[in-house]
């Protein structure tokens, strides 16, 4: 892909915390790209060597069959334990829980827009909540399998490093990256032109509008009236700062695997 525009926003801002976020969801490929976190992490800091023992390969499907488990989880609104998870998808590979847990926990923060988050340390049991709170996909339609804030929070992220408005160009630039394009169904997402210029827009997520005075026309989006009610430009960046330390690229870059891992794992 071209050059993306450089980021306006002033990355030295001091951000609040807005909660743990578990270093260890960011997955073992993606843990220099992480900071430390604090000592609520669910799963134990060092890992490769458990990891080693199993092809990538192994490891992705596992991981797969795990998202699949916890996205059935967080659609029926359950809390799900170390035990359960074990017993109903891990059975044969209890070795390989830190490490599938962690890139499942990634997967679903960066692809689906859903935190694993522990609430009991002693039973070892977890929540699945929105990341940052966001309603989009608080009522999961019978048709739609697949949560999509995942899609939204990069976005407006993107918008927020952009100076709190991106072009279009530059937005289908950067989801080409996760292999996101205008006009061609996602498996995950769906018809991303419609999510983002219609329905995203209708639930006020998402402004999108001629640049003025353009011509020809030139189109770019803003957050929406309800984005600013439900989160803000500074928790956004300091999510953007926990994953990949402000850095757009590695963060895309990060979507993009975790995308691409679930689709060869389905």
């Amino acid at each position: 892909m071209s050059e993306l525009r450089q980021p306006e926003a002033d990355l030295q801002a001091p951000v609040q915390a807005q909660g743990p976020v578990e270093a260890q969801q960011f997955g073992a490929e993606g843990e220099e790209a992480a900071s430390p976190s604090s000592s609520s992490s669910p799963v134990a800091p060092s890992f490769s060597a458990c990891a080693q023992s199993l092809p990538q390969e192994a490891l992705t499907v596992l991981k797969s069959h795990l998202v699949a488990f916890l996205l059935l989880k967080y659609r029926t609104k359950e809390l799900t334990s170390k035990a359960e998870m074990l017993n109903m998808v891990l059975r044969d590979h209890r070795d390989h829980f830190p490490v599938v847990f962690s890139r499942a926990s990634k997967c679903m923060q960066l692809v689906f827009g859903v935190d694993v988050k522990e609430v009991d340390p002693r039973e070892c049991t977890y929540v699945l909540v929105p990341t940052l709170g966001l309603t989009c996909d608080a009522v999961l339609s019978d048709g739609q399998i697949m949560p999509k804030a995942g899609l939204l929070v990069m976005l407006l992220g993107l918008i927020a490093l952009y100076g709190d408005h991106a072009l279009e160009e530059e937005v289908w630039e950067a989801l080409s990256v996760m292999g996101v394009y205008a006009g061609r169904e996602h498996r995950i997402y769906g018809e991303p032109r419609e999510l983002l210029t219609k329905v995203w827009v209708q639930e006020g997520y998402l402004e999108y509008r001629q640049v003025p005075h353009s011509d020809p026309a030139r189109y770019e989006f803003l957050w929406g009236p309800r984005a600013h009610a439900e989160t803000s430009k500074w928790q956004v960046l300091e999510h953007l700062l926990r994953v990949s330390g402000w850095d757009l690229r590695s963060f895309l870059s990060l979507c993009a695997e975790g995308v691409s891992d679930e689709e060869e794992g389905a």
